[in-house]
């Protein structure tokens, strides 16, 4: 069910590209809530706006705001210029962009034959939050690379959610951001996982590309019904490409369900069943009994994968010098290391497949 709410705009918080934080005042209270300007407006204090409030009444974590649906008394004004790919299709909020791959793109040459990366190393993870982590990696190892992040549709569709994303592109940590499937709002736009792929290699120019589904995992703790079974999809589609894929594994030894305990089984079933071409999967050199537990999981992956064990030496120092906050469902980097220092392997692996 959705639930509704009008409320009057009382305080802008922040912004950032595409998105605005603000304070609603609504029949209970203030509310925090979120706005897409290219979608609805910027909104103003004083502006009454339409609110869906469904994950504040659910309690969700990632997605924790009321959504401003329209400001009704002040429309934004009609898009001009090109494009016909149709994105979050058939929904009130529908998006028209242009897509790199489309007719009308001036990349439709580029891409209209384009069947390579090029041998690109193409990491994979199934989180959003394993993005800044895996760029550490890379980084500490690689000043200087270029960066392409392709967004899957697995979790938040606005590429303009994440905050995370606009301070790395601030940064230079990203060269673009490539949007894939049903997600909008990216540097580049993509029909597809594997045109988008092609993308941040022939448009962005990028040495390496990092895939993930935006912010927000879906999960309801059975074997198939989560949203990263799709990274398994990714290194498929990397593969088919003549990419590199470079599978990063979900590690915790902070999460208290005991099925992410170790290596997550989504990365088991990702990697170990959907993932049909083979990856070199990163098994960071974690001390201990711990450290022990994460290598035996993984070894039921070496059937179809090439295990790789990367050390993590210097690893916590360029996660602590991270250009954003790393958080995972909640934890941060003191209370999950594990799971960030694995990401940052995987970056590191992709950084040593450039020299």
């Amino acid at each position: 069910m959705i639930r509704w709410r009008k409320g009057e705009v009382v305080r802008v918080r922040r912004e950032w590209p595409g998105a605005v934080e603000l304070d609603v005042a609504v029949a209970e209270g203030e509310c925090r809530a979120l706005a897409y300007p290219p979608l609805v407006g910027r909104p103003e204090v004083g502006d009454t706006v339409l609110l869906n409030t469904t994950a504040l009444a659910m309690g969700l974590g990632t997605g924790g705001y009321a959504m401003v649906v329209a400001v009704p008394e002040r429309l934004p004004q009609d898009p001009s210029g090109p494009g016909h790919l149709v994105k979050a299709r058939y929904t009130p909020l529908q998006a028209t962009v242009l897509g790199a791959d489309e007719q009308g793109s001036p990349h439709h040459e580029a891409l209209r034959e384009a069947d390579s990366v090029d041998g690109m190393p193409v990491v994979v993870a199934d989180l959003h939050s394993a993005l800044p982590a895996i760029l550490c990696g890379l980084y500490a190892d690689s000043p200087g690379i270029r960066v392409a992040y392709v967004m899957q549709d697995g979790g938040a569709l606005p590429a303009w959610f994440s905050m995370s994303c606009a301070t790395l592109r601030e940064r230079d940590w990203l060269c673009g951001v490539v949007t894939t499937g049903q997600s909008f709002g990216g540097d580049v736009e993509a029909v597809t996982l594997h045109t988008g792929l092609l993308a941040a290699r022939h448009v962005l120019g990028a040495d390496v590309a990092v895939v993930t589904q935006g912010p927000g995992n879906l999960g309801t703790g059975t074997r198939w019904g989560f949203s990263g079974v799709a990274a398994g999809e990714a290194v498929n589609a990397a593969a088919v490409l003549t990419g590199r894929p470079v599978a990063a594994l979900r590690v915790s030894e902070g999460d208290r369900r005991e099925r992410h305990v170790g290596v997550s089984h989504h990365s088991l079933t990702a990697y170990g069943r959907v993932a049909l071409a083979p990856a070199q999967v990163v098994v960071p050199d974690l001390p201990g009994a711990f450290g022990a537990t994460v290598r035996e999981q993984t070894a039921a992956l070496a059937t179809r994968h090439e295990i790789v064990t990367v050390p993590v030496e210097g690893l916590h120092e360029a996660l602590k010098a991270s250009p954003v906050r790393l958080s995972t469902m909640g934890r941060g980097l003191g209370e999950d290391l594990a799971y960030f220092v694995t990401s940052a392997a995987a970056g590191r692996h992709a950084a040593s497949l450039l020299s």
